[in-house]
């Protein structure tokens, strides 16, 4: 990378903390290098009182466009100067682009997800969805299926932290008006879960559980599943959780684990950055597979 650099190099990042475990530098890294691009991508360690002080110094030193992951997702909203419809209605945003001296913040963790199902032959237009958990992927997740025209999200988790979230998640939803139907239940009511799941289309885990120290472990019991129902998950570490592991061995129309999400919303950031399209296939096959 760094005979690429020169005067002229445009600087991309990561924002958020902890940073050091993340593989977006290399990703990106590689790509500006396959294409050509004269950029580069750096993690920065950075708390939500800093953001002030970071996103002057981005608009200062004119930088590109850069990543946001936690715990600054929902903080950073409100030091931009425009939301994507996307970002605005989940209240986060993963990825900033810098254009005319304007940060337009973004969120492709729901585009990451919808597009994965797509790559795994589903479509959720018009589709009924049970989703488990009311965090950052599950809002993102449930936003963009509203906006990509689901009929239906049925949002469960337990009454802990994250509950007022799903209810206001619910309520941005149906103040939208986006002809989806949207719910949220205590994920301890195991006869609601069970019901819920016996209707639904697409049943989705966006909590921890199933990676460690929670691996071996699904919120789902195994007789829950059928032949019919898609199955997905956020986890990509393992793999294959327990609940995908189960939907298989069940026999469900698709187990779609979390990877392909993660691969994904980078690729709908590297075209937001760039205009250009991510060789997704080499890409995956080089830090994914």
């Amino acid at each position: 990378m760094e005979a690429r650099i020169d005067g002229h190099t445009q600087l991309f990042g990561l924002f958020g903390s902890p940073v050091g475990h993340s593989g977006s530098p290399v990703m990106y890294n590689y790509t500006f290098a396959r294409l050509g691009i004269n950029a580069a991508y750096l993690a920065f360690d950075v708390q939500i009182d800093q953001l002030p002080d970071v996103v002057q110094a981005v608009r200062t030193l004119n930088i590109g466009g850069f990543n946001v992951t936690m715990p600054c997702k929902t903080a950073i909203a409100q030091y931009l100067d425009e939301l994507s419809p996307a970002a605005e209605l989940i209240g986060a945003c993963n990825t900033v682009v810098v254009k005319d001296g304007k940060l337009i913040g973004n969120n492709t963790d729901g585009v990451g997800f919808v597009h994965n199902l797509h790559e795994n032959g589903v479509d959720i237009k018009g589709k009924k969805i049970v989703l488990l958990g009311a965090g950052g992927a599950a809002t993102a997740i449930a936003c963009q299926a509203a906006l990509d025209g689901a009929a239906e999200v049925a949002i469960f988790n337990r009454k802990d932290e994250f509950y007022a979230n799903a209810e206001k998640t619910v309520e941005k939803i149906t103040a939208a008006d986006l002809s989806c139907k949207v719910s949220v239940t205590d994920l301890a009511d195991e006869e609601a879960l069970k019901a819920a799941i016996a209707q639904t289309d697409i049943l989705v885990n966006a909590t921890k559980v199933g990676m460690a120290p929670l691996d071996g472990q699904s919120l789902i019991k195994k007789e829950y599943l059928r032949s019919d129902l898609v199955v997905a998950d956020t986890v990509y570490n393992p793999k294959d959780t327990q609940m995908i592991l189960d939907a298989k061995e069940a026999g469900c129309k698709a187990a779609v684990g979390g990877i392909g999400m993660l691969l994904w919303q980078g690729v709908a950031a590297f075209k937001l950055f760039t205009g250009k399209d991510m060789p997704h296939e080499e890409v995956f096959e080089k830090f994914f597979a």
